[in-house]
């Protein structure tokens, strides 16, 4: 038995140990579905998994070789399926998405067609592993043609296992979360996140806590957090995590605001101004205040205006 890649993964023991010993006693489900917030492991635990189950039927001088190819994604029994979007007679992924700068108002999703790729990949036996590994991530975001396409395959894989990824059982639908071994994800304690940051080279984070408090015990929401801060300009941010000094004032912030960050900025800066303000002066009102704008930019109102109210707001909120 190889050495165990799980050992990459923190603060799941639960997961690792059920997956480990699948692998040992021989006994991998023909599907799983890894259930958990968002950047917990989920898709990390996907590739450990299937890399132990790959190399313990390979020749431990090859060991290398199987781990760069499956981490290059080019291993021919192993098919992994992100949510796209169309453009122009193309599927782009949301990766792809933003190195072309798309802007994109509809979220990607999981098509029919993605799921006959699966159907047309599993037709073959595996070619150098002991069985085809399909992994689905986001998989709350397949239309409920392509959830029915992908049951039939469920229900007959063959010499394949299939991995769902999903935020919760109830995000998918039942008969697929009926024909699937569940396997649990949690947020993180303080001390793993800890260790997974300075693990994966982001220690400066933990010098943020409302960077922290948005994450929520996620490592990948903790990076992907911020990264959003550092795009925000820091006068930008310097002036909005104190409360506008006059109405004039305001009103500059909210044109700033309204042509610097995009509406998925402006979404985290509410985050972020919420946890900092709750942080640093416990104020109540101003939480109210900016979830009103959350919701207000949600229903798709004009940006600027919902900010010039919110700041508006606030400053009379200080200055009554």
């Amino acid at each position: 038995m190889t050495s165990n890649p799980f050992t990459r993964l923190v603060g799941q023991q639960q997961a690792i140990e059920l997956l480990t010993q699948a692998v040992r006693q021989n006994r991998v489900a023909p599907a799983y579905l890894f259930v958990g917030p968002d950047g917990v492991g989920r898709s990390l635990a996907a590739r450990c998994f299937i890399e132990l189950l790959f190399s313990s039927f390979v020749e431990t001088r090859f060991h290398g070789s199987l781990q760069s190819r499956l981490h290059q994604g080019n291993h021919p029994d192993l098919l992994w399926v992100q949510p796209t979007y169309q453009f122009q007679g193309q599927r782009l992924t949301a990766a792809q998405a933003a190195e072309k700068k798309l802007k994109r108002k509809a979220p990607p999703v999981i098509r029919l067609e993605q799921i006959r790729e699966i159907t047309q990949f599993l037709s073959r036996p595996p070619l150098e592993a002991p069985r085809n590994m399909v992994v689905l991530e986001e998989a709350e975001t397949m239309a409920e043609a392509a959830a029915n396409a992908l049951l039939k395959t469920l229900e007959e894989p063959g010499q394949a296992t299939l991995i769902l990824i999903a935020p919760s059982l109830e995000s998918v639908l039942p008969t697929l979360v009926s024909r699937c071994q569940r396997i649990p994800f949690y947020s993180l304690d303080k001390a793993s996140l800890t260790q997974v940051l300075k693990q994966t080279g982001h220690e400066e984070i933990l010098q943020h806590p409302a960077v922290l408090s948005i994450a929520a015990g996620s490592p990948g929401n903790a990076i992907a957090s911020y990264e959003q801060l550092q795009a925000i300009p820091e006068n930008l941010l310097q002036d909005l995590t104190k409360a506008p000094t006059s109405y004039r004032n305001a009103l500059e912030l909210a044109k700033q605001i309204d042509q610097d960050l995009d509406t998925e900025a402006q979404l985290w800066l509410v985050d972020y101004l919420q946890q900092s303000y709750w942080q640093q002066q416990h104020q109540p009102n101003i939480i109210i205040q900016l979830e009103q704008a959350r919701k207000s930019l949600l229903s798709y109102a004009q940006p600027r205006l919902v900010w010039e109210c919110t700041l508006l707001s606030m400053c009379q909120l200080y200055n009554s």
